[in-house]
């Protein structure tokens, strides 16, 4: 290799290390001040006005807290349950119950179900001679700073279960009961400590080791040291993952996990050569067959680790199946497939030790374990509305919520514009006749984003809740990173090209900076709307 050469690769790696420095350094500052802030610009005071939507402001001092709201609070509800019980409950260690309804305070009918009682079916058994009570709620998910509506109610048992899908949940247990066993910190008495030291632990290590991967797959296939830099400060600082370090959640590591599946594949290409071929750098030499099983291996776990947090990327997983069989099938059959059948098997194992059914919690909406009396999800009587964003979908037409989820105020490209430099890219290097590899990456990546973004156009409504961002999408950064790579390369050969890239990028910084304390808020888009005037939702 060229001395000069030699040395400006050294020259790179050495920005790289600094940019990961600061991202991983302002990710852990914020992870060891995790805590629930309180806006007073987002609540009401405690007087009659009945056109002001926001929250009443507490009335007295809230409980402190390092989670912030019904998604993380689910889920460390369902940790706390399964390594210490709850007791209020009734419920020992190694439960999955985070919660109890009483049945002595509750309608007593063999014809309606004991949680489903709304208030037509309460008024016909009243006047047919049946006696109500007020219910009683006890257990973890009731609990001042605890309380979420993430969750579900068997209407058989009467017991409270996190609507979330259970395997994150087993995986932080494993790591609490080891922290517990270290430190004897527990979640009731020491939340601060336990909560701040997993997270540093499921989100700030692999946030590193993503960027470290992320860099190389940039030396290897960026061309301009502008490029590579601009993608590279792109990752560390421009994409939700920094937003969403502080809270407990599933769209993170998704997000790691598809790079991690991606980069034994993309980084070594002879993994993706047929058996003799040649591979298409002479820099990567052709491997034998014991260390061409690794990038199988490692592809098809975290490909469908990737899966099992986040639905829509089943789609990712099978991509990578239906493209390695063909380049290989006898090395996918023998190592892709059984790796992938390991979190495939115990995400359905959890699910049935939790909830003994194999489907998630999250099939049964619109039924009675998410509609039950009290619940936030049961659907308002009919001449009533329901306010917040979990209900645009019944204040908008398909067509303005495609508009918002684009462009608008919680619009893919117009909070993080950078997207269109991805999107810029997919459709160029498809068409392009230079690497092969990151050919077919694009257009992977180009099908992947037409399917899951054409998915949560069709079936969803609500952008996710109060999110700052599309976390629906978050699982996709990596490729869509990757995609813009060669764009930049370009725009560095112009001065004003390059004074473009420097908008975008800060203007993608911007929105994923704005939630400086929570990310469960809206985006600065959405709050700019309703200064100006829109009422929202």
């Amino acid at each position: 290799m060229d001395p000069n050469a030699q040395a400006a690769a050294a020259a790179r790696k050495r920005v790289y290390a600094l940019l990961i420095t600061v991202a991983a350094g302002m990710v852990a500052g914020r992870i060891l001040a995790a805590e629930l802030v309180y806006e007073p610009s987002l609540n009401k005071p405690d007087k009659p006005d009945s056109t002001d939507r926001r929250r009443l402001w507490p009335k007295s001092r809230p409980q402190p807290m390092p989670s912030f709201g019904s998604n993380d609070r689910s889920r460390w509800a369902t940790v706390r349950a399964l390594v210490d019980g709850d007791p209020a409950s009734g419920q020992p260690a190694g439960t999955f119950v985070i919660g109890r309804r009483d049945r002595n305070l509750m309608i007593a009918s063999a014809i309606a179900p004991l949680a489903a009682s709304d208030s037509l079916s309460q008024t016909a058994l009243l006047a047919a001679g049946y006696q109500t009570r007020t219910r009683n709620d006890r257990g973890i998910i009731f609990e001042d700073g605890w309380q979420s509506v993430d969750k579900v109610l068997n209407p058989r048992t009467l017991e409270f279960f996190s609507s979330k899908p259970p395997l994150l949940s087993v995986l932080v247990a494993a790591l609490y009961w080891l922290l517990q066993l270290v430190t004897g910190w527990t979640l009731a008495d020491h939340p601060f400590a336990v909560m701040r030291t997993i997270l540093l632990l499921i989100n700030l290590l692999p946030f590193v080791v993503y960027l470290v991967l992320l860099s190389r797959l940039l030396e290897r296939h960026g061309t301009t040291d502008w490029g590579r830099f601009f993608t590279m400060a792109a990752a560390c600082f421009a994409t939700y993952a920094t937003t969403f370090a502080v809270t407990l959640n599933n769209h993170s590591l998704a997000m790691y996990c598809v790079l991690f599946a991606l980069y034994p594949l993309v980084g070594q290409a002879a993994a993706l050569a047929r058996p003799g071929s040649l591979p298409e750098s002479s820099a990567s030499p052709v491997e034998d067959g014991t260390r061409g099983r690794l990038p199988y291996v490692a592809a098809g776990l975290f490909a469908s680790f990737a899966a099992c947090l986040e639905l829509p990327a089943t789609s990712f997983a099978a991509a990578l199946l239906v493209f390695l069989l063909w380049r290989n099938p006898l090395r996918t059959l023998l190592f892709f497939v059984p790796a992938a059948a390991l979190p495939l098997a115990a995400f359905l194992l959890s699910n049935y030790a939790a909830m003994h059914e194999w489907r998630p919690a999250y099939e049964k909406f619109g039924t009675h374990w998410y509609e039950y009396e009290g619940s936030h999800w049961q659907k308002p009587p009919p001449g009533q509305v329901k306010h917040g964003i979990d209900w645009a979908g019944a204040k908008e037409s398909r067509t303005s919520y495609a508009l918002h989820l684009l462009v608008g105020h919680h619009g893919l490209f117009s909070l993080t514009p950078l997207w269109l430099l991805s999107a810029w890219g997919m459709l160029r290097l498809s068409l392009s006749p230079g690497s092969l590899h990151l050919r077919r990456l694009a257009v992977l990546t180009l099908l992947l984003t037409v399917v899951v973004v054409g998915f949560y156009l069709v079936k969803s409504d609500n952008y996710g809740g109060w999110t700052s961002g599309l976390r629906w999408l978050m699982w996709l950064s990596p490729l869509w990173l990757l995609c813009l790579l060669p764009i930049a390369d370009h725009l560095s050969e112009s001065r004003g090209a390059r004074g473009l890239g420097y908008l975008l990028l800060g203007w993608s910084i911007l929105s994923v900076s704005y939630p400086a304390w929570n990310p469960w808020r809206h985006p600065w888009i959405y709050r700019l709307m309703e200064a100006l005037g829109w009422q929202g939702y």
